[in-house]
């Protein structure tokens, strides 16, 4: 299996997403942010956390307009993979990929530690390695945390399934404490949390191990 993971001006997760997907099997492409085209053969994407292009005007929203990002764009719409953490998930928002946005924690600052996420589904890629109704303890750290979407969009996310996790305890004032989502298709998961900084015993936990080893198993190329 092959996965590609995005590096753009600011990112600072790239690496530690790509030793997690090496660490299940993949083979991994680093792509600059400014090539127009992913690998040949790619499974999944992976869009990892940090500070794209130092986070001017809204988080995301510069490395949404990049040349790669059409690319993934166009990778999704095939019904190619996706995941985006933390920045990654801000991206996938501005690039229309994921529906939503995510705004400033409400507490005003950032939060870095590790929170209980409860596994909201079982039935995707990402998560058929937990059971619904799981909770796993994986580290987050952000500024601009706090998920909002209108209530149109938070009605078809419920209904259709789609919230992958949610928080125990809301750290940074998440519309419905969402902390993850999936798209339409199930193929593309956006996330705040961290999981491939719990993916190792040295990272002092591994619940977010589950989630890089299911995925070589249920992955089928677009």
């Amino acid at each position: 299996m092959r996965a590609a993971v995005i590096v753009f001006p600011g990112s600072n997760c790239d690496r530690d997403l790509a030793v997690a997907f090496e660490q299940a099997g993949f083979q991994v492409d680093m792509v600059w942010h400014k090539d127009a085209a992913l690998p040949a053969g790619v499974d999944i994407v992976g869009v990892p956390g940090g500070f794209s292009y130092g986070d001017y005007l809204r988080c995301g929203a510069i490395a949404a307009q990049s040349p790669i990002c059409k690319a993934v764009v166009e990778h999704t719409e095939r019904g190619g993979y996706a995941f985006g953490v933390c920045n990654g998930f801000q991206i996938l928002t501005e690039t229309g990929i994921l529906p939503g946005a995510l705004l400033r924690n409400a507490g005003l600052k950032y939060i870095c530690r590790t929170v209980g996420l409860k596994v909201e589904t079982s039935d995707s890629a990402f998560t058929e390695g937990y059971n619904a109704g799981d909770v796993i303890g994986i580290p987050i750290a952000h500024h601009d945390g706090n998920y909002f979407a209108d209530d149109a969009t938070l009605a078809k996310l419920k209904d259709q399934d789609r919230i992958a996790f949610t928080y125990t305890e809301n750290p940074n004032g998440s519309v419905g404490d969402i902390a993850g989502i999936l798209s339409e298709n199930r193929r593309v998961l956006g996330m705040m949390p961290h999981p491939e900084r719990a993916a190792d015993e040295g990272h002092g936990g591994t619940d977010g191990a589950a989630l890089f080893r299911a995925l070589p198993g249920v992955l089928a190329p677009a």
